[in-house]
């Protein structure tokens, strides 16, 4: 089954923990502090599009990109009319714009469900094509300390009204893939008194940190920071997630995924 379709549905009721606003305000903050105060911005793994909604309140030209048609019906019907937020149904890994951006987020360890190497480097690679010269990369990822300690082989669970869920984890430490098997009870909108099963499986991939610099760098990005979660502290060696900043150098053209190289995209240039 593909992820996250029956979970879209109650997606944004089991995610209420995560402080959204508080992420999106650390993001204006490094937008702002590299003069990225308005202008074109792209959420690469938007969702149902919360993130892309406040980083547009902030006063961001959004674009949002998922490979989900489920959730992104979601991120539409939760869209105010005034808004003119763009979602794109795309694969991060071959995704395509029109023009340039001044910077791409990708947040809720969206890039840990790229599995192999050679595939995030493509995103690398494409997320340093489509941005704008010195534009910024803003992105966070589960840790490995993460995948082996706190989620593998561990069980999660949560019952609500509105839903319930189980939440299997399976760590393989060769692969570095951690799977994890969703059960989901989700009330039918018409008949309150009963519940719809779904299953799905999940893979994510936990990267080494200096892996993840080093392709980075490959991709022809200049690394800029890594901080524990969202601060500007450290990270440690029991962090479970990191934010990373990467900034496009704007000296030469890039590579696209099948290793040819490929002039910056300009604004309002339409691919042939």
């Amino acid at each position: 089954m593909e992820a996250y379709s029956g979970f879209a549905e109650v997606y944004d009721m089991f995610m209420d923990n995560v402080p959204y606003r508080e992420w999106s305000q650390y993001l204006t903050s490094l937008l702002r502090e590299s003069q990225i105060s308005g202008g074109l911005v792209l959420d690469l793994g938007c969702g149902t599009g919360k993130m892309t909604r406040l980083l547009a309140q902030a006063g961001y030209d959004m674009i949002g990109v998922d490979n989900s048609e489920e959730m992104l019906q979601i991120a539409r019907e939760q869209e105010e009319e005034s808004s003119d937020i763009l979602y794109l149904l795309q694969d991060m890994r071959e995704f395509e714009l029109y023009g340039t951006v001044q910077a791409v987020v990708c947040v809720c360890d969206s890039l840990n469900y790229i599995l192999e190497e050679e595939d995030l480097l493509s995103v690398f690679l494409l997320v340093n094509n489509y941005l704008d010269p010195g534009g910024l990369f803003l992105f966070d990822m589960n840790t490995l300390f993460k995948y082996r300690v706190i989620l593998g082989e561990n069980t999660i669970c949560e019952n609500r009204e509105e839903g319930s869920f189980i939440w299997e984890n399976f760590y393989d430490e060769e692969e570095q893939i951690n799977q994890y098997d969703l059960t989901l009870f989700v009330r039918d909108g018409v008949n309150r008194n009963l519940y719809r099963k779904y299953e799905e499986t999940h893979f994510q991939r936990g990267y080494e940190l200096h892996r993840v610099r080093e392709l980075l760098e490959e991709a022809g990005m200049e690394f800029a920071a890594m901080y524990d979660a969202y601060t500007k502290e450290p990270v440690r060696k029991d962090s479970e997630r990191v934010c990373i900043i990467a900034r496009e150098r704007g000296k030469r053209p890039q590579r696209n995924f099948c290793g040819n190289y490929i002039e910056k995209k300009k604004v309002g240039q339409v691919n042939e």
